[in-house]
């Protein structure tokens, strides 16, 4: 074999090991629980609780965070709230005067403001915890719309003193948006519902998500605090805390509703950042975990965990390498790069379409396959981000730092998708967009063109790659006409 193809080999083996363990993880949690689906209201002497919303220009959401926090059903003499306003434009104003109306009804809320925003979110959680009064910390984001008694329904779990940290899962106001929502939604109900799930249950590793959960404030200063230097700070502290010997419990039955993002621009951006941040976190953690006295399980799957966005380069480099042995390679070479990488799709499709058909099954019975069917929608998308968010992975490996760019939110519920087009913080990058076109034209021409010359259909990599882009491409194009920006 050509080394090419033993590029291309390789390169397959390493995504199927990947899709062999996203079965794992659609089989682990088919098998019922024992755990009980719900659990009482913690009810008795309650520990000192601080909730910290922080915000950076969050006009249309900070309103309705600081009520809602506020609204939480908590004594009053325990709890206090913290809004960490980083933000630069109105923002502050509405902050302000909804504190001001919220003191005068003697609930404990506290504006707290910084003058140079270092460590941008990881860097106001921690000027935040440093005055705070609560033995417990809870993160709410600004989106997030949490029920009355989302404290009470968690807050029972630090009876435990091992118990560093809880989670509860994340539900979404605006999933019937549209397909891009519709997509994101099942994403996440699968990241909580399998992924959390099963590692909880296992006992592995697994992350505090930067809001919807409960710290122990012990957890977090033992573990060297909330620290700037990824752009996963959550992902980070999880893992630090958990290696100090804590333990983390995820409460699958409390759901708290947050917005996804309506744009494709902001939804690449916050994907790229999270691509960025785990792999930072990887170099970061692993190998203070490779030589931790934990189990050897809790390595492996932490591995699987923190490593997963390698995929996307590699996925690329596949295409790239299938394409050139499609024009320059032997007869022999084009017929085992279009088998293999058959075979990668093929099963690719299957274990998504597990993975995925599990958690609607899981999540959503009633509708279960109608979500599935959402899954080469959801490969398309993200072939259609392989190369950004293969950029965003290079930048982590090469040690590039880049700014905390947060995801913009528009107070979108139901499927009031028409809402935002004209709001301010639109995330609009037409000439992105446009090179994404071109690039998905390019792709899909020279496959036609190759099938042509060699009287051979063209990898389906590389023609997923092509879709990807122009779909993507596409829909950013139409957004930004939709606000008269192109």
């Amino acid at each position: 074999m050509t080394p090419v193809v033993l590029l291309q080999l390789g390169a397959a083996v390493v995504l199927a090991a990947y899709g062999c363990h996203r079965l794992w993880l659609a089989w682990a949690a088919a098998v019922p629980s024992r755990d009980p689906s719900q659990r009482p209201l913690c009810t008795g002497d309650l520990p000192d609780m601080t909730v910290q919303i922080p915000l950076f220009n969050e006009q249309y959401v900070a309103r309705r965070a600081i009520l809602a926090a506020a609204s939480l059903r908590y004594p009053r003499e325990r709890l206090e709230i913290q809004i960490l306003d980083d933000s630069t434009d109105e923002t502050s104003a509405i902050v302000a005067a909804t504190c001001k109306e919220l003191v005068a009804r003697g609930i404990d809320v506290r504006h707290v403001k910084r003058k140079v925003r270092t460590g941008f979110k990881a860097g106001a959680l921690a000027n935040g915890l440093r005055t705070a009064t609560g033995r417990l910390v809870a993160v709410l984001d600004a989106d997030f719309v949490p029920a009355p008694d989302f404290l009470l329904r968690l807050v029972g779990e630090f009876a435990d003193p091992t118990v560093g940290m809880v989670q509860a899962r994340w539900s979404h106001l605006n999933e019937a948006s549209s397909l891009l929502t519709r997509i994101q939604a099942l994403q996440l109900d699968a990241h909580f519902t399998l992924e959390h799930g099963v590692r909880a249950r296992t006992g592995c590793f697994f992350n505090f998500n930067g809001t919807a959960g409960i710290w122990r404030r012990d957890a977090i200063e033992d573990a060297g605090g909330w620290q700037g230097d990824t752009l996963t700070e959550d992902l980070d502290l999880s893992y630090r805390s958990q290696l100090n010997g804590w333990r983390f419990v995820y409460r699958d039955d409390v759901a708290v509703p947050a917005e996804l993002p309506i744009e494709i621009q902001s939804y690449r951006q916050q994907q790229q950042r999270w691509a960025q941040g785990g792999i930072q976190t990887a170099r970061k953690i692993l190998p203070a975990l490779l030589k931790a006295d934990v189990p050897l399980r809790v390595k492996i799957e932490a591995f699987w965990h923190l490593t997963g966005n390698l995929t996307y380069p590699l996925i690329v480099a596949l295409a790239v390498a299938g394409l050139a042995t499609g024009f320059a390679g032997h007869e022999s070479e084009r017929a085992w790069i279009m088998l293999l990488d058959g075979m990668l799709l093929g099963f690719a499709g299957l274990s998504l379409g597990v993975f995925y058909g599990v958690t609607a099954w899981i999540r959503t019975p009633a509708t279960w396959f109608r979500r599935t069917m959402l899954t080469p929608f959801l490969m398309i998308l993200g072939a259609g981000i392989a190369l950004g968010q293969s950029v965003a992975v290079f930048r982590a490996l090469t040690g590039s730092n880049t700014p905390f760019h947060r995801t913009p939110k528009y107070r979108i519920v139901g499927n009031r998708a028409g809402t935002w087009r004209h709001a301010a913080y639109r995330v609009l990058r037409v000439p992105q967009a446009v090179a994404d076109v071109l690039l998905g034209v390019v792709l899909l021409a020279l496959t036609g063109t190759g099938a042509f010359i060699h009287h051979a259909w063209p990898t389906g990599l590389v023609v997923l790659l092509g879709l990807g882009f122009c779909s993507v491409g596409t829909v950013a194009l139409t957004q930004a006409r939709a606000d008269g920006s192109a």
